[in-house]
């Protein structure tokens, strides 16, 4: 017997509740379905269900005999349709999250060109600072900034995403340039955080780095509010260089400690290893790659 078909036979048997169901989707006997089964517990030397004449439970060995056996056949299928020259263009509907500063300002504006190559494919994007549950809440792609945990996830790096300490022309006249980042203990800095537990981490260019406590009267939950906040000359913030970089270009923030080495995080798109094979998650993990080298 053909080990792939026996594979196909215990897969839908597992899926479908029963062997007789198996041999219904398979268009075989039951008798032959049997067959399959036999012959893979054969070959491995182990039970894969136990059954009674009510039900079949799943052994230990047989839950993940299953697992690898629906990666196995869906490798088999994606390669004879490479073969035949029938893979299938990206299509469908993809969801992804990502957090709100890079999602607003970095994933937004390279959408269209991705959208533009592949016009089947729409994308539902939900953009959230928390970590979200890709298997819980239905998404089959996440951009994760931070270090990762362990985990049954994929992920593929992305440049490292960069932060910028910077001010308006404004705030600088009035109150003075910071020359070291120590000396930002004396001016109004914009934070996430309450006053007291605020600190930001610098290093100079010969790599010694120094935690520097900050303070302000302004303290907002929201990137995008401080970066408002820094161009309304309340203070001086320290933001994502994608945040920043637009305002900085047009003179509108003053870019500060540039031969300061400043604080960045790993980024990575994760996924869950069995999806991967969809054309669409694939082309867009690509796509990522390409634009967020």
């Amino acid at each position: 017997m053909d080990v792939f078909d026996s594979m196909q036979v215990y897969v839908l048997a597992v899926e479908k509740g029963s062997l007789s169901a198996a041999a219904v989707a398979c268009g075989i006997s039951a008798t032959m379905a049997g067959n399959h089964l036999r012959t893979l517990e054969k070959r491995l030397g182990m039970r894969l269900l136990q059954r009674t004449t009510r039900r079949q439970h799943l052994t230990p060995f047989g839950q993940d005999y299953y697992v690898r056996c629906k990666e196995i056949l869906r490798l088999v299928a994606e390669t004879d349709a490479q073969a035949q020259n029938q893979q299938l263009a990206p299509a469908g509907r993809l969801r992804v999250t990502a957090p709100v500063t890079f999602g607003t300002d970095a994933l937004m504006p390279a959408l269209p060109d991705y959208l533009d190559r592949y016009p089947e494919v729409s994308i539902d994007v939900s953009l959230s600072d928390r970590v979200v549950d890709l298997v819980e809440e239905g998404f089959e792609a996440a951009i994760r900034v931070g270090e990762l945990p362990d985990s049954a996830l994929i992920a593929q790096p992305l440049a490292p995403y960069r932060l910028m300490v910077c001010a308006s022309p404004a705030y600088l006249e009035r109150r003075g340039t910071p020359r070291q980042p120590q000396d930002l203990s004396q001016h109004e800095c914009l934070s996430f955080a309450p006053t007291a537990l605020a600190h930001w981490r610098l290093a100079d260019g010969e790599g010694s780095s120094s935690r520097v406590p900050v303070s302000g009267r302004l303290q907002v939950n929201q990137g995008q509010a401080l970066r408002v906040a820094a161009v309304h000359g309340l203070g001086i913030v320290l933001q994502p260089a994608i945040l920043l970089q637009a305002d900085v270009q047009a003179g509108r923030l003053v870019q500060l400690f540039p031969d300061h080495e400043l604080p960045s995080r790993p980024m990575n798109v994760v996924y869950l290893p069995d999806r991967y094979r969809s054309a669409r998650l694939r082309s867009f993990v690509d796509f990522l790659v390409e634009r967020f080298r």
